[in-house]
């Protein structure tokens, strides 16, 4: 199922196996932040996590990085993991901007994280 705007969708590719992985992509601002927020909530925590595949992200305002924030605190309530992949160079400067380059983990790619991916512990 995919979730569109005019400008951004965000798609669910579940895993049998390894992390739930959400594709982001288009233009992430306070129009569309409530959509990557719906999905993140019906986003199962399990033991492997959560990628925000944000390769397709090609703007990211605010409030996009709010529901980054909430994310990473939902996964923490479930006790599971949220890495985020494909971050562009210029959102990773924002991110490393406002600190949270210590809060997140981040991937090259969807690959990179899929294949590193370690279930949490009970």
């Amino acid at each position: 199922m995919s979730v569109p705007d005019e400008t951004f969708t965000v798609t669910p590719r579940p895993s049998a196996m390894g992390p739930y992985v959400l594709e982001v992509a288009g233009e992430l601002d306070h129009h569309t932040a409530p959509l990557l927020t719906e999905a993140v909530n019906e986003a199962p925590f399990g033991p492997y996590g959560v990628v925000l595949d944000l390769s397709g992200l090609t703007f990211c305002d605010s409030s996009g990085i709010t529901v980054f924030v909430t994310a990473h605190r939902r996964s923490r309530e479930k006790g599971s993991q949220l890495s985020l992949a494909g971050v562009a160079p210029a959102q990773m400067r924002v991110l490393r901007m406002v600190g949270l380059d210590e809060v997140f983990t981040f991937h090259a790619g969807v690959e990179e994280a899929l294949r590193t991916a370690r279930p949490t512990r009970p």
